[in-house]
């Protein structure tokens, strides 16, 4: 079959570019395409999409696997066209936004000679101090490993602003809180009490690593598609994985028994309980029972009894 013309405008209408390309190519092949037409656009920067229908302002976003014949594109057809921007690794912004607090707690508490230069004497670390740093390191060491080695993304690029937006904020957080906990008024609880409370946040994160792999398994290699999360906590809580995160930083808040950590765990929440709500959302409506679907089960959707 013949080669056909496709015609790229941008969403104002603008021509961007045409581009002759076979019927049965991908859209992935359409992209790189028009990379080669215009260099800035490499493929990950690019959204394309049908022309909006009647009553709508957007038109289906196009994804990379399927032909062009099978979204009904033909000779003369128009397709939409949106820059999203200098596109950056979804591992490269993970792991530079967890290395960050990985090395700034500790550095408080390590030097606090250079964070409180007003202090005559500075004590000796308590116990609570020092299970709470390596709690805190060990922590985003987890996730770390948990980029490269266990989490599989669902895209491969996002927006270069998302680094900067997001190493703001574990940076920031992780300095507010490490402050605090480090400082040499600070007053540790019972030691007993807190070494309990660290004990168990280390089983949420032991939990919380468990159903990252479970969701890594959920597909096998090749598929494509949406399946029903199940085994361990998934069987009563829709985001398992945000309920494990969440109580970890709460036992961590009350072992360390400040209020900055307290704030670190609402704010961490908070973003969860909106990724989680739309999450929900998304499996309900996909496996809604109908056509043969399954029926996605009653569950709680973060935190049981609460929400």
């Amino acid at each position: 079959m013949g080669a056909i013309t496709i015609k790229v405008v941008t969403r104002s209408g603008k021509p961007l570019t045409d581009v002759q390309i076979g019927p049965e190519a991908t859209v992935g092949e359409l992209k790189k395409k028009i990379h080669a037409s215009k260099s800035k656009y490499y493929p990950a920067r690019q959204r394309l999409t049908l022309p909006p229908k009647a009553g709508t302002k957007s038109g289906e976003v196009l994804k990379d696997s399927a032909t062009l014949a099978s979204q009904g594109l033909k000779d003369g057809s128009v397709i939409y066209f949106k820059d999203l921007g200098i596109q950056i690794g979804y591992s490269t912004v993970f792991f530079f936004e967890y290395f960050g607090p990985m090395v700034i707690y500790p550095a408080f508490f390590f030097f606090p000679q250079i964070f409180y230069p007003w202090a005559t004497a500075v004590p000796e670390k308590t116990l609570v101090q020092k299970v709470a740093c390596a709690y805190w390191a060990g922590h985003y060491a987890k996730r770390i490993g948990e980029t490269f080695l266990v989490h599989v993304f669902g895209h491969d690029t996002m927006p270069v602003f998302n680094l900067f937006k997001n190493c703001s904020y574990y940076y920031g957080f992780a300095a507010y809180v490490a402050y605090f906990a480090n400082h040499p008024d600070y007053t540790s609880p019972p030691e007993k009490q807190s070494l309990v409370l660290f004990a168990v946040a280390t089983l949420f994160q032991l939990a919380n690593l468990r159903c990252h792999i479970i969701l890594k398994n959920l597909r096998k290699p090749g598929e494509k598609g949406y399946k029903i999360p199940s085994g361990f906590l998934f069987n009563y809580i829709t985001c398992a994985n945000y309920y494990a995160e969440i109580m970890g930083w709460v036992c961590f808040s009350l072992a360390t028994r400040t209020l900055t950590g307290a704030l670190f765990t609402i704010a961490g929440a908070y973003q969860m309980a909106i990724w989680a709500q739309g999450k929900h959302r998304r499996l309900q409506k996909l496996f809604d029972g109908k056509d043969g679907r399954p029926k996605y089960p009653k569950r709680w959707i973060m935190i049981p009894l609460l929400f």
